[in-house]
């Protein structure tokens, strides 16, 4: 089986997979290049790392028992074709799974969806600041699409969007928390802009 491409690898967090203790994989590779990446070491899909695929099982393997979930993080996991195999493999070892995507993929996602426990939908920016935001042309439609499939599985979620004043005016962020209110998210977050980083 083809396996992810790992970037790095938190062993222990609280606050990535609400209510579990989680390890976080970060998939290495995004296509967006959003303003204020927090990762962008991350961006290169073929940027070479000190991990594997096989060092990650054999950490989580010994994390048994210990560990409630996985999250899946990035870059973008969506990214890989692989994503889907790799999350069967953490199930199987008894761990429940998250995905944090920007959800720019909405049939990749759509394939992942019934491994999947709890979903982190980054929602970057309103419609017609969202190409400048993230660097690239016609992604809000796709993310839109995105949302409306997991709202559609029933999976558990959560949509957040990072902001600060430089990057959009609040009014616009008031009208995108209002627009997705009425999508029916009901578990929206904000998050803000720290130094130019998330």
């Amino acid at each position: 089986m083809a396996e992810p491409r790992v970037g790095g690898l938190t062993p222990l967090t609280t606050i990535d997979f609400p209510g579990r203790l989680a390890a976080v994989v970060f998939c290495q590779g995004c296509p967006w290049r959003c303003v204020y990446c927090h990762n962008p070491h991350l961006i290169p899909a073929d940027a070479a790392t000190d991990w594997s695929w096989g060092k990650v099982r054999d950490f989580l393997s010994r994390r048994r028992g210990l560990l409630d979930g996985v999250v899946f993080s990035g870059g973008e996991p969506t990214l890989q074709a692989a994503l889907p195999d790799a999350m069967r493999e953490m199930r199987d070892m008894g761990f429940e799974i998250a995905l944090h995507t920007a959800g720019m993929y909405p049939d990749r996602l759509a394939a992942v969806l019934p491994l999947v426990d709890w979903v982190g939908l980054d929602i970057k920016a309103p419609a017609d600041r969202h190409d400048a935001i993230v660097g690239a042309p016609g992604g809000h439609a796709r993310v839109m699409a995105s949302l409306d499939l997991i709202r559609a599985s029933g999976v558990d979620y959560q949509c957040r969007t990072t902001w600060a004043a430089e990057l959009y005016g609040e009014a616009e962020l008031t009208a995108l928390a209002e627009s997705l209110a009425r999508r029916g998210v009901r578990d929206w977050s904000r998050q803000p802009l720290r130094g130019g980083k998330q």
